[in-house]
């Protein structure tokens, strides 16, 4: 019925129709009440690959893309060699031949005199003289900063010099990359040959200012170490000390000898006083302390040794035993002789401590005779002392510094083998980049992963509607019908001008899909039939013009009187669906002119189907559309089954929302991956503000490539081909 191609182009189809897969949904998606909330919006796993599946060529094209663009550039790219120096570093190696130096260290710091050996490679001292000998920062075209003055003064940086260190080892391995294979040996050889020599020279420059210091400080001791040496010289002099090294005179050995007997005196004297006191007052230590105390400690023991046999006795056999009795009688006899033995050590101390005591009266008096004559010795000695002390350390201080300067000039001339080169660099033979093989494996993986996710986020911001589970999730809305996106508009034209008897394939499904729309309209109300259905869209576009004809046509077909209404005053088309001549119409009935009985036209085919067209365009119609419209309605719901109302859309017009009113109930039309979801809401929104009855959604031009949900209609063009004896033909 649609007899213009261009039809489809301006009003229904801005886009061209291509693709030739049958999409019919029949049942409406459940419907979310107000007062439930919307289940969280999860991805499945198929979801995903379904996402592949439908990406898949995109994805292809980007990958092989990306992998041959990697080839070409890799294959253009100058081929860069690289040559690595080893360098050994021992730790162990004492770093001098004589004196401390000469000594193995144990360090425990190999980590970071390691790291710090690294950073000393890419330092400006060594670097710079390579760089003046071989121009490598002129051949990493870095000629520009190694011209400027300030390119001379700033430090020699080489950005292709790499210094590693292999884990658990004490080698340093010093790579260069160059275009040529001969250069980047021969400048990781002399950066590692400058790294020696810069270590070797710092060493010489610390060993000379180490000597300089110590040669000026040893000028001062000299001078020093003389003045104490003669200050000692008079003090030996003026003391008469016949052996400096025995320290002592004759006077000072007299007075330590009389001192000593005198000490000597007094402790035997206190020692006997003390002993006599212990003994006279019944101690038993003091006793056996004495010289005397000898038999007694025998004594002593043999009365503990009978006490203790007593005792083991006395609770072996009893205190009534003749055994006990005998070790009791063994007990006092010792007991006896202990006492007298006591007795006699008493007297013996008493004599002794009187003699100890006249002794040490006579060795008072030697004392206190030569100790005037050694105080005025001593005093001096005093002096001699610190003098000798101060001289002795002077020359100390003096031999270990001139040993120290000796062994700093030896070892300072010394280049030890702690850090040598194990392995020089030498050409290389293979290229290290670029690596082709590497390089287009990393483009392949890497492209790959842009792409998928690419895929999915694109997948993700889709804010378009595109099956029935999303509209019945996020808006909580009925869809009613599913109509398929045809391979072409005059197969749309052809789908709607014959009957569904009269075609197949693709052309048969669309009618089909039409017919199930019908029915889930007017078999989905069991209260209350609808006599005048408006149908709608969020945007031009979205097919309204033809999902109302086509409606209209399937109810005609099936013997119900039907009125078509084409109430879009804006832009018009349902007459040039039905190569019908739009003079007059609802504008013209609207105003007056004529009454909309007399404007209805017939369609040839179709003897219950009536359209009546929109008219010349009038604003005052429009103005009059609200009331005129609802006594139009009245009218021809008393005269047709059915009265479709094709409208415009429902966002930014003011005569859709009138419509919505009179009208029984409202029909929205979205286009299945262009609408937007937040024009549909906004369309539903307004609706439900107004209070119209919705009757439900419609998505146009579906096809499996917009949702999963889709996939299990592909098989139903087969099917009518089977029925009608087709399958052996290809796809339309």
């Amino acid at each position: 019925m649609i007899a213009r191609e261009d039809y489809a182009r301006a009003v229904d189809s801005p886009e061209p129709l291509g693709s030739d897969r049958l999409l019919l949904h029949a049942a409406p998606a459940p419907y979310l009440g107000a007062e439930e909330e919307p289940e969280e919006s999860r991805i499945p796993l198929s979801q995903y690959l379904w996402i592949l599946r439908r990406y898949r060529a995109s994805i292809a094209a980007f990958v092989i893309a990306a992998v041959l663009t990697t080839w070409l550039v890799s294959a253009r790219l100058t081929p860069v060699y690289e040559s690595t120096a080893t360098v050994d570093i021992d730790r162990q190696t004492p770093s001098g031949v004589v004196g401390e130096e000469a000594a193995p260290a144990a360090l425990n710091d190999a980590d970071q005199f390691l790291a710090t050996q690294m950073k000393l490679v890419e330092s400006d001292s060594v670097l710079r003289p390579v760089d003046e000998r071989l121009g490598l920062r002129r051949a990493e075209h870095q000629a520009a900063v190694a011209a400027s003055e300030l390119g001379e003064q700033a430090p020699v940086m080489l950005k292709r010099l790499r210094v590693t260190r292999p884990p658990s080892t004490y080698l340093m391995q010093i790579s260069y990359r160059s275009e040529d294979p001969r250069l980047a040996a021969d400048a990781a050889n002399a950066i590692a040959q400058s790294y020696l020599e810069h270590t070797y020279n710092i060493r010489i420059r610390s060993s000379a200012s180490l000597s300089a210091f110590m040669e000026k400080q040893l000028e001062e001791l000299k001078a020093k170490m003389e003045r104490s040496s003669q200050a000692l010289a008079k003090f030996e002099r003026d003391l008469n000390v016949l052996n400096p090294e025995q320290k002592t005179s004759i006077l000072s050995s007299r007075l330590q000898q009389l001192n000593a007997d005198y000490t000597g005196a007094q402790s035997e004297r206190l020692k006997q006083e003390a002993a006599y006191d212990s003994v006279r007052e019944g101690s038993l230590d003091a006793a056996l302390a004495t010289p005397q105390g000898e038999p007694l400690r025998k004594l002593a023991e043999r009365l503990n040794e009978a006490r203790e046999n007593l005792a083991g006795v006395e609770s072996f056999y009893g205190s009534r035993h003749p055994e006990y009795r005998r070790a009791q009688a063994k007990l006092d006899d010792i007991q006896a002789s202990f006492d007298a033995t006591r007795a006699s050590i008493v007297r013996r101390a008493e004599a002794e401590f009187g003699e100890s005591k006249h002794r040490e009266e006579m060795a008072q008096q030697a004392v206190s005779a030569a100790k005037s004559e050694f105080d005025e010795m001593n005093a001096r000695s005093f002096e001699y002392l610190a003098a000798k002390r101060e001289a002795d350390a002077d020359k100390t201080l003096y031999d270990e510094l001139m040993r120290r300067i000796k062994e700093a000039s030896i070892n300072a001339g010394f280049q030890n083998s702690a850090i040598r080169i194990t392995d020089p660099a030498r050409p290389s033979l293979s290229a290290v980049s670029p690596d082709i093989s590497l390089n287009l494996l990393l483009a392949l993986l890497c492209s790959m992963l842009l792409a998928i996710g690419a895929a999915v986020i694109s997948d993700m911001l889709d804010q378009t509607i595109r099956d029935p589970e999303q509209i019945a999730r996020t808006l909580r809305a009925d869809v009613v019908g599913s109509l398929p996106a045809m391979k072409s508009r005059r197969d749309l034209g052809a789908a709607m001008r014959l009957p569904a008897s009269g075609v197949d394939g693709d052309l048969s499904g669309f009618n089909e899909s039409v017919r199930t729309l019908r029915n889930s309209i007017l078999l989905g109300n069991f209260d209350q039939r609808y006599r005048s259905l408006l149908i709608t869209s969020a945007a031009p576009g979205d097919g309204k013009t033809t999902t109302a004809a086509s409606l209209a046509s399937a109810h005609a077909e099936h013997g119900k009187r039907t009125l078509l209404i084409d109430a879009d005053l804006r832009r018009p088309s349902v007459h040039r669906a039905f190569n019908l001549p739009g003079i007059t119409g609802l504008s013209s009935a609207l105003t007056g002119e004529i009454h909309w009985r007399d404007a209805c036209l017939r369609v040839d085919g179709a003897p219950n189907l009536k359209v009546l067209p929109a008219g010349p365009p009038s604003r005052r119609a429009g103005d009059l559309m609200g009331r005129g419209l609802t006594e139009l309605l009245e009218e021809a719901s008393a005269e047709y089954d059915l009265v479709v109302l094709d409208a415009p859309p429902l966002l930014g017009f003011a005569e859709p929302l009138q419509m919505a009113t009179a009208a029984d109930g409202v029909l929205v039309v979205a286009r299945a991956g262009k609408t937007s979801r937040k024009a549909v809401a906004a369309v539903l929104a307004t609706l439900a503000r107004l209070r119209a009855r919705t009757v439900g959604l419609v998505l146009n031009r579906v096809s499996r490539d917009l949702s999963e949900s889709y996939a299990y209609y592909g098989h139903y063009r087969s099917y009518y081909r089977r029925g009608n004896g087709l399958a052996g033909e290809g796809n339309v």
